[in-house]
């Protein structure tokens, strides 16, 4: 102290209440929201990989997907959607199983029976059977 009067150095520090640009707290409109949350549901897409790239903090974009669950946010289709067509499918036609003759036929060496078509499991046994005992 000189002559009664005293220096004093003063330094002036300043506090605020801001939040780093990053997690600043903006209003979003629902439709940024939704297209935000349709962006974290593509295949291989995590939460904190979109919060980050918007500037946003990884709970709210869960909060906003759930309100898409919920029903309360409406995201958009995605540009790469794929789309569905109806498709009608049409109970399968019973086919008959291929002819492989029209006719039967009974072969004994050099003797071919000829059996009219549509003949009976049982008709073609009693000839098989005479034949065999012909022999």
């Amino acid at each position: 102290m000189k002559n009664g009067s005293f220096s004093m150095e003063t330094t002036l520090e300043f506090l605020t209440t801001r939040k780093p640009e990053r997690e600043v707290d903006r209003h979003w409109p629902d439709e940024v929201k939704a297209k935000i949350v349709s962006e974290s549901l593509r295949p291989g897409t995590t939460v904190n990989e979109v919060a980050q790239r918007y500037g946003l903090r990884a709970n709210s974009l869960s909060t906003w997907r759930t309100m898409a669950r919920q029903g309360k946010l409406i995201p958009p289709a995605p540009d790469d959607a794929v789309e569905f067509a109806a498709v009608i499918v049409d109970p399968p036609v019973s086919e008959l199983p291929p002819k492989m003759l029209s006719r039967p036929e009974i072969v004994l060496g050099p003797v071919t029976i000829r059996l009219e078509e549509g003949a009976s499991a049982a008709r073609i046994a009693a000839i098989a059977r005479a034949l065999t005992a012909a022999t």
